[in-house]
Order: structure tokens, then C-alpha cells, then sequence
């Protein structure tokens, strides 16, 4: 799928939060300035969060618990070991949809039954995104 420019890829996250479910797992790669967080802020504002949706670079997990379902955005970026997730308390995020940008640095195990959303850049400033899709996305995936 190729993503023109930011707004496409906003509009993508938007779409997706019409499909989204309590305890889905939606992991974001891709290198810097890419639009992993551009695609988790139009998931996060189609859902109702009308305030700002910065990247979690420093908090490394933002709550969004006012929403429905509640969606925690999360930034791996800055950690350096997979032990180090156990301190971030994710385990209680199944109640609510976990968006992971930098899912690589959990580790390869991490959310086997997660949508893997895959972001490059293409030419004149478009992103390329490729999706693995789980079972449990067959019939979801991809969003109109």
C-alpha cells in the first residue's frame, strides 16, 4: 500500500480505528520521521482524543484511557534490552489496544498474534507500508 504523504497516512490510522478491538496489538516499524506516529495519532483522534498525540520517545508509553476501547501508545525507541519491558507494566494493557512503534527492540517473540504494520519511504516523499496479517485480522484487514 503506498502512502502519499502524511495526511494518507493519518487517514490510514483513522480507518483502522474503526476495526480495531479491545486487546488488539498494532505494532508500527520503520526508520525516524517514517510516520509510525503520524498513523497512531489518526487512530488515537478517529477514536475522540481531541488534545495533542506526540510520540511517547520520553514517556515511552502514553495511556489513552478516556477512550473506547482505551488505546496505550507505545515508543520502544530508547530501549536497549527486552528485559527492560517488564518495568513498562504492558502485561496490563489487555485491556486496552496496545499501538507499539519500535517493536523490534522487544525482541522477535513480542506480540505473535499482533497486525505488523511495516513503513518505508518511497520515492518523492510517499511511504510504502506492508502489513503481516494474524488470523485474527483476516477478516478486518485491509481497512475501506
Amino acid at each position: 500500500m503506498i502512502l502519499e504523504d502524511e495526511v494518507t497516512t493519518e487517514e490510514l490510522g483513522r480507518r483502522l480505528a474503526g476495526l480495531i478491538r479491545l486487546g488488539d496489538v498494532v505494532t508500527l516499524s520503520g526508520p525516524l520521521g517514517v510516520g509510525k506516529t503520524a498513523l497512531a495519532r489518526g487512530l488515537i483522534r478517529a477514536l475522540g482524543h481531541d488534545g495533542d498525540v506526540p510520540s511517547p520517545s520520553f514517556a515511552i508509553v502514553q495511556p489513552y484511557e478516556d477512550l473506547e476501547p482505551p488505546v496505550w501508545h507505545v515508543d520502544l525507541f530508547r530501549v536497549e534490552d527486552a528485559g527492560e519491558l517488564d518495568e513498562l507494566g504492558l502485561d496490563f494493557a489487555a485491556d486496552a489496544v496496545l499501538l507499539v512503534e519500535w517493536p523490534e527492540r522487544a525482541g522477535e517473540t513480542a506480540w505473535p498474534d499482533a497486525l505488523r504494520l511495516a513503513l518505508e519511504f518511497d520515492r518523492g516523499g510517499a511511504r510504502r507500508l506492508t502489513a503481516s496479517v494474524p488470523p485474527a485480522w483476516q477478516d478486518r484487514w485491509p481497512p475501506r
